[in-house]
């Protein structure tokens, strides 16, 4: 089972948010916020609560900010109110490209999103434009050099869709959503760390971009992300390191 190589794109994230540590503090908060206003504070009947948190752990965030977050959400404090908007668009190439952004002013995000689209060689979309090019999955990824027999059979037995292998050895745990804490937790138990452990939007197909086009890519994704009020970026490029 081959899947396309995609570690040089997770380096490079990975070394984007080490540079942008403040910002990804503020996209947990948000996310925190917004999964607690809508499930509750409670992390055992919360699921995207408990992601959220995770995720806020690995950042290594306090544990009196996040529970101070929560109860801002929950209305024990007074907190801002954050909207979840998404927006679609084309990239170089045609790739598609989805924008999840946690808003307090929806015109001022719209308006930055739009200009960023334009100004690095996109085209916004309109509402289901791409989306049903990507599908909402747990998506797990160990490194290169993992034994894929040990995954696979940890994976499987825990509840997993799919277990596929990169070109450049790294492996790739397909989950559905709610399966996704399960399967990630087998794994830990099993001693197999993963490097990105997220539910996500994975493009069903990828487009090649290499050289310039590549370069262009990565900008426009790089200055979406940049944004304050964006998230998450999806998109279906495989850019070449």
């Amino acid at each position: 089972m081959a899947g396309h190589s995609k570690w040089a794109n997770i380096q490079h994230r990975k070394g984007r948010q080490d540079e942008k540590r403040g910002k990804i503090w503020t996209r947990c908060i948000r996310e925190i916020m917004v999964a607690a206003r809508q499930g509750g504070g409670d992390l055992g009947t919360n699921p995207r609560l408990r992601l959220a948190v995770d995720k806020a752990k690995a950042a290594n965030m306090p544990a009196d900010t996040i529970k101070r977050n929560i109860d801002k959400a929950t209305g024990n404090l007074e907190g801002v109110h954050y909207e979840e908007i998404r927006y679609e668009g084309y990239g170089i190439g045609g790739a598609a490209i989805i924008v999840d952004t946690m808003t307090d002013n929806r015109v001022r995000t719209v308006a930055e999103v739009r200009h960023i689209f334009s100004k690095y060689g996109g085209n916004m979309g309109t509402e289901g434009s791409v989306a049903f090019q990507f599908r909402n999955v747990g998506q797990i990824i160990l490194a290169p050099g993992t034994s894929e027999d040990k995954v696979m059979e940890v994976a499987l037995e825990a509840g997993a869709e799919d277990v596929l292998t990169d070109e450049d050895g790294a492996i790739e745990v397909l989950t559905a959503p709610g399966d996704f804490e399960a399967v990630r937790d087998a794994l830990d138990a099993a001693g197999l760390k993963p490097e990105v452990a997220e539910v996500t939007m994975r493009p069903e197909n990828t487009i090649d971009l290499a050289g310039d086009d590549a370069a262009r890519m990565q900008k426009l994704v790089d200055m979406l992300e940049d944004l304050d009020d964006v998230q998450e970026i999806y998109h279906n490029a495989a850019i070449e390191g």
